[in-house]
């Protein structure tokens, strides 16, 4: 069934309801709008820039002879192991579209495993969650961390040793991060050259510093049971949907925000770009405070002041917390509003690249935060064209079967607003550069070759773009939602709230806004 074919009222079909508000126009605010309008609000969204799908938008490369690719600007993949995307994307009609990537899998840039040896690519192992390998007898788990860091590895697998301080932190609820887990059950070896790469690209983040239960829910209650780190870890794979951990769709992920724009063009949502939200307040204009309902003052090309039955503010958490806290009666401390962070840069490649043909380094890198920046300033690579293979078709490879796209991450969540770290701030002809030379360091091919070669390129900045997955931002959503939940009428959703990944934030949206139950993790 499409959306089109989907009934336009979820309950109480001709139930009279009244106006909605959603405040963002990215992936969550779409969505939101979607269900609130599906249910028969008459509803607004309002998006501060000139166009709708946030981190979820396209981005369009020149070819030769006029022509050009459409490539994802942001998120280009959702994990599969939480149903919710996939629901949507049927709901959408979209199904057909939906591709697995090249089973050829990643791999890692790691420093040098001894001194006086080079800094070295090796493929990622198969079979893990955050970077934590579920099967050490994997050779290429061995080639990764050397002899030394494989043996304190494998203690985790000795039965004498105990998981009991685990089974405390469990269930005493108490907050633990991925860094603090992995040093205990494996050693540093295991931290620093598998898990820190894939929570730096992946969470821009130090592992010491990222919440277990937020990148790996259930992972401690696995090892408790398994008495094995590596073991629970194969058991949480091991309970996934069969096949690839992610999937896209044909033609990228900015289709699935293109359709749902669409959806609500087709079901009356007004929307208001290149417009802010600047205040929240409770009740309705000469009504007074108490009356049930909210006013939003606008800013921007449709400055105004609208009322709403419902409200939902689907920005980024720096921004929903600068409209939420004032209404809060000191429930959000202004103290605790989230951390700009420092911002990340995303730089895509196209080139005649022959070097490539062979994806060298499979669909692409995650780069060890141990390599220093003047080494690889980029946190990770991702060889689109060999990830997805209609990327290729797109790029015309038949011409002669060597253009190739790439993408390089720059930034981290870590780093300092005012960070002079490879990232948001640095100037675009600084990261181009920057970013041709990281490419050929990362895959083996020629700096010349992709420079000679080079056919278009892109930068694409994100402020706040990742929120940081720590126990204080675990514990400041905590607050925020248990406010929200006495709040009648008010809600927030998005990434700060819902952790990162599309899955997250598109069941998230549907638990709370759409009223859909919650959705049972793989």
């Amino acid at each position: 069934m499409t959306a089109a074919e989907a009934p336009a009222v979820r309950s109480g079909a001709d139930r009279a309801v009244g106006p909605a508000v959603v405040v963002g126009g990215g992936i969550s605010g779409l969505l939101a709008a979607w269900e609130l309008a599906r249910a028969g609000h008459r509803t607004t969204l309002v998006e501060a820039t000139d166009s709708l799908g946030g981190c979820v938008a396209p981005r369009h490369l020149g070819l030769p002879a006029g022509e050009s690719i459409r490539l994802d600007a942001g998120a280009e993949s959702f994990a599969v192991r939480i149903p919710a995307v996939r629901e949507l994307i049927d709901e959408l009609g979209l199904g057909p579209a939906v591709v697995e990537p090249n089973p050829a899998g990643s791999w890692l840039y790691l420093p040098p495993a001894e001194s006086g040896s080079p800094h070295r690519a090796v493929p990622s192992p198969r079979l893990g969650l955050v970077g934590i390998p579920g099967d050490l007898e994997a050779p290429e788990v061995a080639e990764a961390l050397g002899p030394a860091a494989l043996a304190r590895a494998r203690q985790d697998l000795d039965p004498a040793r105990s998981v009991e301080r685990w089974q405390r932190i469990l269930h005493g609820a108490g907050p633990v991060t991925v860094g603090e887990l992995v040093r205990d059950r494996m050693g540093d070896g295991v931290l620093e050259r598998l898990v820190a790469p894939v929570v730096a690209g992946v969470h821009s983040a130090d592992p010491d510093t990222v919440d277990l239960r937020t990148v790996a829910p259930g992972l401690l209650e696995a090892l408790v049971e398994h008495g094995s780190l590596s073991r629970a870890v194969a058991a949480r794979r091991g309970v996934a949907p069969p096949g690839a951990a992610v999937a896209s769709l044909h033609g990228g992920m900015n289709t699935l925000t293109a359709a749902l724009a669409e959806e609500l063009g087709r079901l009356g949502v007004r929307t208001l770009t290149n417009t802010r939200a600047v205040s929240l307040e409770r009740g309705v204009p000469g009504r007074g405070a108490a009356t049930r309902g909210w006013t939003v003052t606008l800013a921007g090309s449709a400055a105004q002041t609208v009322t709403a039955e419902r409200v939902v503010v689907a920005t980024d958490g720096p921004r929903a917390w600068d409209l939420l806290a004032p209404v809060s009666r000191d429930a959000l401390a202004a103290t605790d509003r989230p951390p700009e962070g420092a911002g990340v840069a995303l730089v895509t490649l196209v080139a005649e690249a022959p070097g490539l043909d062979g994806n060298p380094r499979g669909t692409g890198l995650l780069v060890s935060p141990s390599v220093p920046g003047e080494v690889v300033g980029a946190k990770a690579l991702t060889h689109i064209s060999a990830k997805w293979d209609w990327v290729p078709r797109a790029l015309g490879a038949g011409s002669g079967g060597s253009r190739h796209a790439l993408r390089l991450s720059y930034g981290r969540v870590s780093d300092a607003p005012d960070s002079t770290a490879p990232g948001f701030r640095t100037p675009d002809a600084d990261l181009l550069r920057m970013a041709v030379e990281d490419a050929a360091a990362l895959t083996g091919v020629d700096r010349s070759e992709l420079a000679d070669g080079l056919l278009d390129a892109s930068v694409v900045r994100w402020r706040s773009a990742l929120p940081a997955a720590t126990p204080a931002h675990r514990a400041r959503v905590g607050a925020a939602r248990a406010w929200l939940e006495d709040e009648p009428g008010l809600d927030a959703v998005g990434a700060w709230v819902s952790g990162t990944g599309l899955a997250a934030i598109v069941a998230d949206v549907r638990r709370r806004i759409g009223g859909t139950p919650d959705a049972q993790e793989g």
